[in-house]
């Protein structure tokens, strides 16, 4: 019997670099004066979801921000996990989100200042009329940050298209020439992916990863898939980012292609389904409709490998600046047997249908469409004498859902009164418990997941710990900084008064656990001493209560 091995003949021989830009409109002029990095391309892979923007880096805050055409404020917004954000709705059909901003400017910024303290709350939401503030391209609307969710001074920029309601490269939008990039995407590794009970390498069904630098061996047969991890780089910086397209080809014939251009926000959390670990996958599950994916064989993408005969892969990597590079390897395989699957569970979940889960204590409803394909659950039921309720093992690893499904667990004894300190806590393999939310109904904590795993009940009863931070000198810097920490739950409102007026205090940043109240003494009496309250709560309910004196 012949040896059928898998020799990469890899093709880092086989890149080439264009340096020539694709063709844009020129619609929009850039948002900054200054030579322009990136720190995050469109489409970048994310935790469970794909970045919808572009990140400008801007090393350092208080940049200025500048519109990016002819058009009209359309939605200012303040909030903890994107800091100042300003919506533009342009005259070409595009509207901009900018987030992560340090503020607004001119009128807008005391008009958002009054409405904090009008409505009591940092956070604050409001639309104006199309004709209160008209930009003009290159007009200042906004101050460059570092606030919410981020990880270091940055503009987010995403552009979606009115029309759809599609998020779009922002690139494709853009003058040319402030981006220099004639650096092409580069792989890491090729992953296999043999189908259970359709296929099978080394005569198992693990997922074998391809190194790029060496030649390896690898006996297959059956319906394979493949997958790449690859990053693309920019001149003038070490970042990298998401590759553009990414295409496949066998004999000649390509069989997958992707051309990451524009997504939907229902269609972000498909990114769970495309990828694995790290890897671009070039199959496509069935429930996987992601528009940019496209597969030209009747197998999604999969491979027949099922001659006796070297099969020819070549996969090719673009940028959107069309600097590209290919990986080129050979299969061949050798005929050997495919493994029966023998799932052991009573739960067999389809993707094109509504799924139930029952188990003493515990029901998991799943509807059509939340699921990518269909999955044998291995469900297991793990009892307490002493616990609030059962542990239930919903699956044996973690598995991404579209959206929230309903899960509702039995509380077997109700060790406190009050039901508002219960909550659905997922349980990682550590033993550790976080927080998935929930409320009380007729005896059952009732949740929605977006995960399978495992989950029980538990009880929050401890109220969060408020520390002030250098008190002394709150008078000399003009701003109150307290350090809040909440061990189970997480902390789900604050408010804070001096002298028992209220005052705005923010989390800056969400990346570290401190709120801060800059002192203006538009609002606050400078000169003598006050008092300063903060009352803070967590997702249970628990509060806690800060007084202290401030000399201002």
């Amino acid at each position: 019997m012949r040896v059928f091995f898998i020799v990469f003949m890899l093709g880092i021989c086989g890149i080439k670099v264009q340096a020539q830009e694709k063709h844009t409109p020129t619609t929009f002029s850039w948002p900054f004066d200054f030579q322009l990095f990136l720190s995050g391309n469109f489409g970048e892979l994310r935790s469970n979801h794909l970045h919808s923007g572009l990140d400008f880096k801007t090393s350092g805050v208080n940049k200025v921000v500048r519109a990016l055409g002819d058009g009209y404020i359309s939605k200012i917004r303040v909030t903890n996990g994107s800091g100042y954000v300003l919506e533009v709705s342009y005259r070409n059909g595009y509207r901009t989100i900018n987030r992560h901003l340090n503020g607004f400017v001119g009128p807008i910024a005391e008009r958002v200042k009054e409405l904090q303290y009008e409505k009591e709350s940092w956070e604050v939401e409001w639309v104006p009329q199309m004709d209160e503030y008209p930009v003009k391209a290159g007009d200042p609307i906004a101050w460059s940050g570092n606030m919410g969710y981020s990880m270091g001074p940055h503009l987010h920029l995403e552009v979606i298209e009115e029309a759809t309601g599609d998020y779009v490269d922002p690139l494709s939008l853009f003058k040319k020439g402030s981006l220099m990039d004639t650096r092409p995407p580069r792989a890491e590794g090729i992953m296999l992916f043999p189908q259970m009970g359709y296929g099978v390498v080394e005569g198992a069904k693990q997922h074998p990863v391809i190194g790029l630098h060496r030649a390896s061996s690898v006996k297959a047969w059956g319906l394979i898939g493949f997958g790449i991890k690859a990053y693309d780089y920019m001149n003038g910086t070490n970042n990298h980012y998401g590759v553009y397209s990414v295409a496949l080809s066998v004999d000649g014939q390509e069989v997958f292609k992707s051309e990451l251009d524009r997504f939907s926000a229902s269609e972000t959390r498909m990114i769970n389904s495309w990828t694995y670990g790290g890897y671009m996958k070039s199959f496509i599950a069935p429930g996987n409709t992601l528009r940019f994916l496209q597969a030209y064989n009747a197998h999604r993408g999969l491979v027949e490998i099922n001659e006796e005969r070297p099969y020819h892969f070549c996969y090719t990597l673009k940028d959107y600046f069309g600097n590209s590079s290919q990986y080129r390897f050979i299969v061949q395989g050798l005929k050997q047997p495919i493994p029966a699957v023998d799932h052991g569970t009573k739960y067999a979940f389809g993707w094109n249908k509504i799924n139930y889960l029952q188990e003493p204590g515990m029901t998991l409803v799943v509807p059509k469409g939340m699921l990518y394909e269909d999955v044998w659950l291995d469900c297991k039921v793990k009892a307490d004498s002493g616990a609030v309720a059962f542990t239930y093992q919903l699956h044996d690893k973690p598995l991404a859902l579209h959206a929230g499904c309903e899960l509702k667990i039995g509380i077997r004894r109700k060790l406190v009164k009050d039901s508002l300190k219960y909550y659905v806590a997922r349980v990682w393999p550590n033993g550790r418990k976080y927080s998935a939310g929930g409320v009380y109904e007729n005896g059952f904590m009732k949740t929605l997941i977006r995960e399978l795993g495992t989950y029980t009940v538990a009880i929050d009863t401890v109220p969060p710990v408020i520390t002030p931070v250098s008190k002394s000198v709150w008078g000399r810097m003009g701003k109150i900084v307290y350090r809040l920490k909440d061990m189970e739950t997480g902390i789900a409102a604050f408010r804070g008064t001096i002298d028992g007026q209220y005052a705005p205090f923010k989390c800056p940043n969400t990346t570290r656990p401190y709120w801060e109240c800059d002192l203006d003494k538009r609002h606050f009496k400078k000169g003598g001493k006050h008092v300063v309250e903060l009352t803070v709560t967590d997702r249970c309910g628990n509060q806690s209560v800060s007084r202290d004196r401030l000399i201002w």
